[in-house]
């Protein structure tokens, strides 16, 4: 049994779903559903104020139907079960989930995925900056878990990323992987400058067949032969479909850096 929100109307102020997950939902009645608290601008309202809220059979997911733009932490700190966003959503949907499977069928807002720890995040659409990274007053950006971006993203796309694997189908703006600790990015559209910014460890994938970049001043070209892990990595991404299925036929070159942070990162360039 699931339940299903649909949107009364678009809220003036912005509005915090942080709180409203599968676990958390676990055996409330109906009535009890209606009464939980959402933050709204400087006060408290119940959950009832903006959703119509009513059980559904038909699915084993939470299912919020509307323009969430202005409702942000759609799946904050999710740890089981899924939810399925018909809409839009705004900033830190996904941010610190460590389970389970958050679906959004439009765009995302700033910080989603901000310090994922584990489960999928899966956005249909474009997703703004500051993706897969660090929250505010924190060192760490995404921790574990998986990341799908179906359209485009904004700059600063896994910054200070740690772990885990965060794809991109579309184009991603600047700064992309900047201050990347580990995991790994795949790209299939284009990019804009100072990627791997102070890059320390990591893997950043590129599926275009777009001349290297001529900005990278602080990566070198890899010399020793990387075959075996490539054919095991590019096989992982082709399992997602276009525009990763091809790369494992694809040849590839490596530039290590960047060299102003120890130059243990990898920058893949597929031809």
């Amino acid at each position: 049994m699931s339940w299903h929100f649909t949107l009364r109307q678009t809220p003036s102020l912005r509005a915090d779903l942080r709180g409203i997950t599968p676990p958390a939902l676990v055996g409330l009645a109906a009535a009890e559903v209606e009464r939980l608290p959402l933050g709204y601008g400087n006060a408290t309202l119940p959950l009832a104020e903006f959703f119509s809220v009513a059980r559904s059979a038909d699915s084993d997911a939470l299912i919020f139907d509307g323009d969430l733009s202005r409702f942000d932490r759609v799946g904050w700190q999710m740890a089981g079960g899924r939810i399925q966003v018909e809409g839009n959503v705004g900033h830190y949907a996904g941010g610190c989930m460590s389970a389970g499977e958050l679906v959004i069928s439009g765009h995302a807002g700033l910080l989603a995925a901000g310090e994922m720890a584990g489960g999928t995040l899966t956005i249909e659409g474009n997703v703004d900056d500051f993706a897969a990274s660090t929250l505010p007053g924190s060192m760490d950006g995404m921790r574990g878990g998986q990341l799908i971006v179906k359209g485009n993203a904004g700059a600063r796309f896994g910054d200070r990323m740690r772990r885990g694997t965060a794809l991109v189908f579309g184009d991603v703006g600047d700064f992309l992987a900047s201050r990347m600790v580990a995991g790994t990015i795949a790209v299939g559209g284009r990019v804009g400058v100072h990627a791997g910014y102070g890059m320390r460890r990591g893997s950043v994938v590129f599926a275009t067949a777009e001349p290297v970049p001529a900005q990278l001043a602080t990566f070198v070209p890899a010399l020793a032969s990387a075959d075996v892990f490539w054919q095991l990595l590019a096989r992982d991404l082709a399992a997602r479909g276009a525009p990763f299925a091809e790369l494992a036929s694809r040849p590839m070159v490596r530039y290590l850096g960047d060299l102003g942070a120890g130059g243990k990162g990898e920058l893949v360039f597929v031809r």
